[in-house]
């Protein structure tokens, strides 16, 4: 099943039961972009510039990097669509681009942050 819609399935209680599934268009594309924000450093970048437009070596000092290493997470979520740049001069300066990313974030600061979210120990 390509689309989304609507699927009936039978439930462990012998019911029919009608769920709405996703697009999975939209699951592909949903699971590519928390590939690419699945770096705590990343989450870093996106929680810096949704304060604002920034200069790479600001955004590298806020991020405790070498300026080359925040140019490589910056390169990969602009590479995206997810962030912007303009340059003036010798400075190159990024914002959001996406719409959706700071609600990203915010769920994920819902979502993880909570007591129902634990983090595993050994892979485990």
């Amino acid at each position: 099943m390509r689309s989304g819609g609507t699927k009936l399935l039978k439930t462990m209680a012998g019911r029919r039961t009608k769920i709405r599934l996703l697009p999975i268009l939209l699951l592909e594309r949903s699971a590519e972009c928390l590939k690419v924000m699945a770096h705590p450093v990343r989450l870093r970048i996106v929680d810096i510039l949704m304060q604002g437009e920034f200069p790479v070596h600001e955004i590298a000092e806020m991020c405790s990097l070498p300026a080359h290493q925040a140019c490589e997470h910056l390169r990969l979520l602009k590479g995206r669509g997810l962030l912007d740049s303009r340059r003036q001069g010798r400075v190159v300066y990024y914002q959001i681009a996406s719409e959706q990313l700071p609600a990203l974030l915010t769920c994920l600061r819902r979502t993880c942050s909570g007591k129902g979210f634990q983090k595993t120990r050994g892979g485990k």
